[in-house]
């Protein structure tokens, strides 16, 4: 799959076709059996109480200890897009934000303003965290649990964004772009293992125990010069391939400008197999839409791509997800 080349604005390129047999740049095409046979080995069920954090429980005392020593220039980095009230390709369902009060209801002085907002927010246009109640496999969620039992009109019993709470990890920016020298990676473009290792001995950054991934793929450099396009239709992404690399490192969460996965899915039947196997295999919760952009800037001004990273999510009880802004710090 091409890849913007670093010579200044370019024009979009053709997606990939969502029909077509073998997208470029997409496979390989899975067999929903390889699948299958994927996710049960990637799975950790069982292994941690409380099962509703996941992954979440392999970040110690000490794993925040060593992520506050990264802590060196003091420089702060939000991820969180801008609350986004625009429809366009990629936000089918904007953001409302309205005025409730510009200061003439309750009585003068001081004068008080008050807003509204609210977000239908696990889509392409929120940053936002998925809990582990927002993905189900085979009808269950992860660790077993019957997703029809755990999550209903009132939210979810089980996996819930209360039951995370907030994260102060190790970061890791996997700057692919950087690694290859280009400005962005074209939609449909297709991550595998070798990319990530590649990435990281170009980069100087190792994914450890406990470590928290972000992916970039340039995404919103691309929409900021060459247009909004729909990102549920292409994106560049991991393919299920790699995976297995992130169970073996032990990651405690996977987050980037996109939302992980490749796309169109190169495993029939399953829209979003890096959503079903980080989450609901792996008990990984996912950071969806970062604004990875400044913090490519810095990471590269500091050469280093390693920071403390900290995501306070809402706490909704019954939630599967919340609205966040995660801070990088260097």
């Amino acid at each position: 799959m091409s890849t913007g080349q670093a010579d200044g604005p370019l024009p979009p390129r053709p997606l990939p076709d969502p029909a077509a047999d073998d997208p470029p740049g997409h496979g390989p095409l899975l067999s929903r059996a390889a699948f299958d046979e994927l996710f049960d080995t990637v799975r950790t069920w069982g292994r941690w109480t409380p099962a509703g954090r996941g992954a979440w429980n392999r970040v110690t005392p000490d794993h925040v200890r060593r992520a506050a020593a990264l802590v060196r220039s003091g420089r702060t980095v939000p991820l969180g897009l801008p609350w986004d009230t625009r429809p366009g390709p990629d936000n089918g369902r904007p953001a409302l934000h309205h005025m409730t009060d510009l200061g003439d209801v309750e009585p003068a002085e001081p004068a008080t303003h008050k807003d509204f907002l609210a977000a239908d927010y696990h889509g392409k246009a929120v940053t936002h965290l998925d809990a582990l109640s927002h993905v189900a496999y085979r009808g269950e969620l992860y660790g077993g649990t019957p997703a029809r039992d755990a999550v209903g009109a009132a939210g979810a019993r089980f996996g819930t964004v209360a039951d995370l709470g907030a994260l102060f990890a190790r970061g890791v920016l996997l700057d692919l772009p950087a690694a290859l020298g280009v400005h962005w990676l074209e939609p449909g473009h297709t991550l595998h293992a070798r990319d990530l290792l590649d990435a990281e001995r170009a980069l100087g950054a190792t994914l450890d125990e406990g470590c928290a991934l972000l992916l970039r793929t340039g995404r919103f450099r691309r929409r900021g010069e060459a247009g909004p396009w729909d990102s549920g239709a292409a994106s560049a992404g991991l393919h299920p391939d790699a995976v297995p690399l992130l169970a073996e490192r032990g990651i405690s969460l996977l987050g980037a400008d996109g939302d992980s996965d490749v796309r169109p899915s190169p495993v029939a039947g399953v829209h979003s197999p890096v959503h079903a196997l980080a989450v609901a295999a792996m008990g990984v919760p996912l950071l969806d839409n970062l604004d990875l952009e400044q913090l490519s800037t810095a990471c590269a001004e500091a050469q280093r791509y390693e920071f403390a990273l900290v995501v306070a999510p809402l706490m909704v009880p019954g939630g599967t997800g919340s609205p966040v802004c995660p801070v990088a710090v260097l």
